[in-house]
């Protein structure tokens, strides 16, 4: 399920749980779709850092050790 899909319906059972009329069920289902929508957003938030180089005002690789050990490793052929 798609990030917008999973909030989409967490915001529907969130209303309903505004209005009071949220099922056991529907509680369980909501805990669910949170923690799935947790799980995607850690993971694009993984691959985005991945992405990313940060340099000084003197464009040297300034990258934080424990940033660059988790971006792939680019493999020479």
């Amino acid at each position: 399920m798609k990030i917008s899909d999973l909030l989409k319906k967490i915001n529907e059972l969130a209303q309903k749980q505004k209005e009071g009329t949220l099922t056991e069920d529907e509680k369980q289902l909501q805990h669910q779709l949170r923690q799935q929508y947790l799980e995607e957003f850690r993971k694009n938030f993984l691959n985005e850092l991945k992405t990313i180089k940060v340099v000084n005002e003197k464009g040297e690789d300034v990258t934080p050790e424990k940033l660059k050990k988790i971006k792939p490793s680019k493999s020479k052929n």
